[in-house]
């Protein structure tokens, strides 16, 4: 049974290394040189003894000092030479892994704006940020140290015993029988601590979710008085990561007892055995010294041996952990030759047979939707909670991909079109809006190339956001906190709404982004969206009668599919099912049905 464990994690390992193979290739003539200069280091080491024999057996023997100096001499410089190449092992490595750790996030970053939207709604922020961070971090430190160590030293125990064999065949077995039992127990624990550094890394990730849960949260726990019930999860999950860890070191310890006794038990082995070569005339003193020397130099290679394989497990742990995120398929993939916009874009959309699976077994999102926006219209997409108004509109920037049918843009399939092309043509506000910390200026121009403060001013005041933004402290150079917490709900989403606004799109997309306005700000943000991006095509997610009065057309949504589309009035006097959706919609306290008929007269 262990032994089919162990295969598996040496498989593991292997299948590991061969996905690490291109990040390491660019900088492997580093990597070679590091290890060559390792090699140097641990052979100038294993050189010393030798010249120390020479010294006791010779000069010191004889009473001559002719070739003191010299030998003196020799040893220093082997000594300054071993100095020196550990020197350059370190300079070759820090640059080469750096570089190796810089891609790796660079690419798992990549990935991670490729993935699809339900992909981050499952998966926790803590442990994203856990794989992208520590263990890169661990994988770094082990191609920097272990990865070195465990193959030089390798090489060095080998040559060490070759070394003793040399100077006394007696020595290098007693030497032989002390390395075998190390080297086992080595990799005897490198399968249960893999298992148990897993689990480390595992729970540490998932500490990280609850501190930023709780942090980006503050407001929720502190007015719900949760503030006892996260400090109970956090020290939960904290005293469960501190059992894995004390299980990690416990082996790691009973792995060090191990190291540690056998090579005091093979010094102790030698010195019997030399005594008895000491007195039978087979071994000169200078030999006897020369061996408990090497034997000496040998027991921090054989030592790190163990301890480079349990990071091995380390490593290999989270680089699987690394790959894990890197081998969900991308959701959007761009055409190896993409397709041009007609320019200028004119923002005509059109939804052809648009169906979309949620992938669970549950009933589809969309259905067979058909629907088309002319250009500079106006569109509003109405519908109870779940009818899929959110979905048909995040389809438009590529948020998701249709499972069926096509979405076109000027008469391209938007599939077609390089994504940077794309959401230039196309910008979308969130009802929730996502800020960064930064200034008032970062937030809007997104540090875009070609977006001036004039240009951010004026989706500033398109946005009915420049009044209160005149009054901060600092004007555009306000820091706004995480989140944009020191602002209120509505400031947030007309900071977010300039956003979308600043680089003036063909297409812009609305999910709500004025559910935290009252209905007068809101009537104004929306004549201000009409009088200053009048040729600009907008599709409204709207919870609000108001924003459907004020939209050219409205398309009624029931469970993913179209059931009408029309004028407000027209819509109002020839479908039941809009007016009851509307009635929905009516501001707590009115009267809903004279709210309807209220519209019927108008109409």
């Amino acid at each position: 049974m262990s032994s089919d464990v162990g295969s598996r994690a040496r498989r593991s390992t292997a299948r590991t290394a061969r996905r690490l193979a291109p990040y390491l290739r660019p900088v492997r003539w580093s990597a070679i040189a590091a290890v060559l200069a390792t090699v140097g280091a641990m052979l100038s080491g294993l050189t010393i003894p030798l010249v120390i024999q020479q010294i006791i057996d010779g000069p010191l023997a004889s009473g001559e000092p002719t070739a003191l100096p010299w030998l003196l001499g020799l040893l220093a410089a082997l000594g300054c030479a071993e100095a020196v190449m550990f020197f350059l092992r370190r300079k070759l490595t820090a640059g080469s892994t750096a570089l190796v750790e810089a891609d790796l996030r660079a690419d798992f970053y990549h990935h991670l704006q490729r993935l699809p939207v339900t992909f981050h709604d499952r998966q926790q922020t803590g442990q994203l940020l856990s794989r992208a961070v520590d263990d890169l971090v661990l994988l770094r430190k082990y191609l920097a140290f272990a990865a070195v160590f465990l193959l030089v030293n390798s090489i060095t125990l080998v040559v060490g015993l070759v070394v003793l064999w040399f100077l006394s065949t007696a020595m290098a077995l007693v030497a032989l029988c002390v390395a075998v039992p190390v080297l086992a127990s080595s990799f005897l624990y490198e399968v249960k601590y893999k298992a148990v550094a897993l689990e480390v890394q595992q729970r540490s990730g998932d500490l990280t979710t609850t501190i930023e849960e709780s942090m980006l949260g503050i407001k929720a726990v502190k007015a719900f008085g949760q503030s006892r019930h996260r400090v109970a999860l956090f020290t939960r999950q904290a005293a469960q990561l501190r059992g894995s860890e004390i299980r990690a070191l416990r082996i790691v310890g009973a792995v060090s007892t191990v190291l540690l006794l056998l090579p005091e038990l093979g010094i102790a082995g030698q010195l019997a055995v030399g005594a008895v070569g000491l007195s039978q005339g087979e071994l000169t003193i200078g030999a006897l010294v020369a061996c408990i020397t090497v034997s000496t130099y040998l027991r921090w290679p054989t030592e790190c041996i163990g301890w480079a394989l349990a990071e091995t497990s380390v490593a290999a742990a989270a680089c699987e952990r690394h790959f894990e995120v890197r081998d969900v398929p991308a959701a959007l993939t761009e055409a190896a030759r993409p397709s041009r916009l007609p320019q200028p874009v004119r923002g005509h959309l059109r939804f052809e047979g648009v169906t979309l699976e949620s992938g669970d077994g549950a009933a589809p999102l969309l259905r067979g939707v058909d629907l088309e926006v002319q250009s500079g219209e106006t569109l509003a997409l109405l519908g109870a909670a779940g009818s899929g108004k959110t979905t048909l509109a995040a389809l438009v920037p590529r948020l998701l991909d249709p499972t069926a049918g096509r979405v076109l843009l000027d008469g391209v399939d938007i599939r077609e079109l390089a994504l940077d092309e794309l959401r230039t043509a196309v910008a979308i506000a969130f009802d929730e809006p996502m800020l960064r910390s930064g200034t008032v200026r970062d937030n809007v121009s997104l540090g875009a190339a070609g977006v001036s403060d004039q240009d951010v001013s004026r989706a500033l005041r398109t946005a009915q956001a420049a009044g209160f933004v005149e009054a901060l402290p600092r004007g555009l150079d306000t820091e706004i906190g995480e989140q944009g917490m020191s602002l209120s709900g509505g400031q947030r989403q007309r900071i977010a709404l300039a956003r979308a606004i600043v680089r003036r799109p063909a297409v812009l997309v609305l999910d709500d982004p004025m559910s935290a306005l009252d209905v007068r700000t809101a009537n104004l943000l929306e004549d201000s969206l009409r009088a200053d991006l009048p040729g600009v095509t907008k599709l409204i997610v709207v919870r609000r009668p108001n924003s459907v009065r004020r939209s050219e057309r409205v398309a009624l949504l029931v469970d993913g599919r179209i059931d009408a589309v029309g004028p407000h009035e027209e819509l109002l006097a020839s479908s039941a099912r809009y007016r009851s959706t509307l009635q929905a919609l009516e501001r707590p306290g009115a009267s809903r049905l004279g709210l309807v008929e209220k519209e019927r007269s108008r109409s």
